[in-house]
């Protein structure tokens, strides 16, 4: 019941209404519960100033022997409980012969006839505190008393004074006669009392009832309902309903903070309008993206891969799900390394499924460095490394022939040569060149020239090893780079060479070749230059002895 804010503001201000209210009733009640007391009070000195005064008028008249008959017949009264007529001593007077035979010898005669039966009766102990604040103060005196049944009763002690009038009789030695004694029962004054009490109640509850119904009317209205409504639009728009907005039915602090909320759902539904737009573009590139993206909660579940990636990984996205981000290439501990790594920027390269794949793997991180999770960016780069290897193969061969050119010659020929000087190994090259080459051009035209020299490099290709680099040198002439090759396996292969050349016609063209050798360590020179150079040499003794021959450098 307490989880609606009208309730707790209804049983705040019930809280509050019922204190004030109870503090008003008590305060209002006990005053009237004192009043009625005070109005008691006075109204039973009035009667005890009365019952003095007629008292007084029967004694005067010579009607003292009634006196007595006068106090019993007050004792019959409504709410009267006791009266009586005192000696300043505390003893009920009229009970014995004390007074009769002391005014009978002051006045020389029996003007009152005794008692035939009298009785010492005490009402009050001489010391009674309110007997002798009565006789010192010669006022009259209120006291409450209390019976064994717990009634409560008023008495007033109402001194008797001595007047000039009494004297003929009493004498003026003492200022008090004797005192009245009035004691009545506060039973009916404690009923009203009550009655007072049980009406301030009633009225109380019907107060609260009143108050707490009109407040709640207010609250609900003024309170509760424009709350419930800001509210109730925060529920919807929290369930993504941003069209919802607030009713402003006052200039209050609630009409403001729905105006307030207004606002704020308005710039809210344009920067999520503006951010859909965003994410729609985002999610139109990476669907159509050709690279591959897969990315990864902070819990490391796969949350989104776009059919790009699931084309080069080779797997849909539920298998990717399903196996893990980890797994998405089969080899999770390659990801965890590559991801301890963060190779955001440096890509790994994969062969999978015919495909050459660049792979970018990267942890997500907020400048906070907090993980909120990991990506995945695939390139299919097949065709690039396809003309990678072109572009590399055409700056390292020879356009006409297909075999390396020069610079790879050199290149390739001083790496070589450092290494057989530093392991002490064997190096050759074999140089030839086409027997009368100019006559093929000047015959039977340069093109006829381009296929002579085709020819011969691809006998060159068939008659070298996987491990010998064969080059075209220059216009006609070739060389062949024979690592770890002796002399000797030299100076053979250069021998088949040139028959398989001589045994190969071209567009019916016979064809042959001079070729010079030269190997480590037999020519040892000044560096590489120094062995083609005496290669070169055994190339022109070669064409000087003849043609189509091999010789050796000497």
């Amino acid at each position: 019941m307490l989880n609606r804010i009208g309730h707790k503001i209804l049983l705040m201000v019930g809280i509050v209404a019922t204190l004030g209210l109870v503090s008003t009733t008590y305060y209002l009640t006990l005053n009237e519960e004192r009043n009625i007391i005070r109005q008691n009070e006075a109204t039973v000195r009035k009667l005890a100033e009365s019952v003095i005064q007629a008292l007084q008028t029967v004694m005067l008249a010579g009607y003292a022997d009634v006196a007595q008959t006068f106090a019993d017949n007050l004792k019959r009264v409504s709410d009267v409980a006791d009266f009586r007529i005192l000696r300043t001593s505390g003893i009920e007077a009229f009970r014995d012969n004390e007074t009769i035979r002391a005014v009978n010898r002051r006045r020389g005669e029996e003007e009152f006839p005794p008692h035939e039966t009298e009785a010492v009766v005490r009402v009050l102990p001489a010391e009674h505190s309110a007997l002798q604040e009565a006789l010192r103060t010669k006022e009259m005196v209120a006291y409450y008393e209390w019976d064994s049944s717990g009634q409560r009763y008023l008495t007033f002690l109402a001194p008797i004074r001595n007047q000039n009038r009494c004297h003929r009789c009493h004498g003026g030695d003492h200022e008090v006669r004797g005192l009245l004694k009035l004691t009545t029962s506060m039973a009916p004054v404690e009923q009203a009392v009550r009655e007072t009490w049980q009406r301030g109640l009633v009225l109380m509850a019907l107060a609260v009832a009143l108050v707490l119904a009109t407040t709640g009317l207010l609250i609900r209205r003024s309170v509760v309902r424009p709350i419930t409504e800001v509210t109730d639009a925060m529920v919807h728009v929290a369930e993504g309903d941003l069209t919802r907005r607030v009713p402003v039915v006052s200039d209050d602090e609630l009409g403001r903070m729905a105006s307030s909320f207004n606002r704020m759902i308005q710039r809210v539904l344009k920067s999520y309008t503006g951010l859909q737009q965003e994410q729609d573009k985002l999610t139109t590139i990476i669907l159509s993206a050709r690279e591959g993206i897969v990315v990864t909660d902070r819990t490391g579940q796969v949350v989104l891969v776009n059919p790009a990636a699931e084309t080069l990984v080779g797997k849909d996205m539920r298998r990717i799900a399903a196996e893990g981000f980890l797994n998405l290439f089969d080899d999770p501990e390659a990801m965890v390394e590559w991801l301890s790594r963060d190779h955001a920027d440096e890509p790994v390269v994969l062969h999978r499924g015919g495909r050459v794949l660049s792979v970018h793997v990267a942890t997500i991180r907020t400048r906070k460095d907090q993980v909120v999770g990991s990506a995945a960016l695939i390139r299919d780069i097949t065709k690039e490394k396809q003309l990678e290897e072109e572009l590399r193969r055409a700056s390292v061969t020879d356009p006409l022939t297909g075999l390396y050119n020069r610079r790879h010659l050199d290149e390739t020929l001083a790496r070589e040569y450092r290494r057989a000087e530093r392991y002490e190994l064997p190096l050759s090259v074999v140089m030839f060149d086409v027997d009368h080459f100019k006559r093929f051009n000047d015959e039977h035209g340069h093109e006829q020239g381009d296929r002579v020299l085709q020819a011969i490099a691809e006998v060159t290709r068939r008659a070298v090893r996987n491990t010998d680099i064969p080059c075209r040198y220059g216009g006609e002439e070739f060389l062949v780079i024979l690592p770890s090759t002796p002399l000797d396996g030299a100076a053979h292969l250069a021998e088949r060479l040139r028959e398989e050349v001589e045994r190969t016609p071209v567009d019916g063209l016979r064809v042959t070749i001079s070729v010079g050798v030269a190997a480590l360590p037999e020519h040892r020179g000044q560096g590489p230059d120094d062995l083609v150079e005496a290669a070169d040499a055994a190339l022109y003794r070669a064409k000087q002895a003849g043609r189509n021959r091999v010789c050796r450098a000497a």
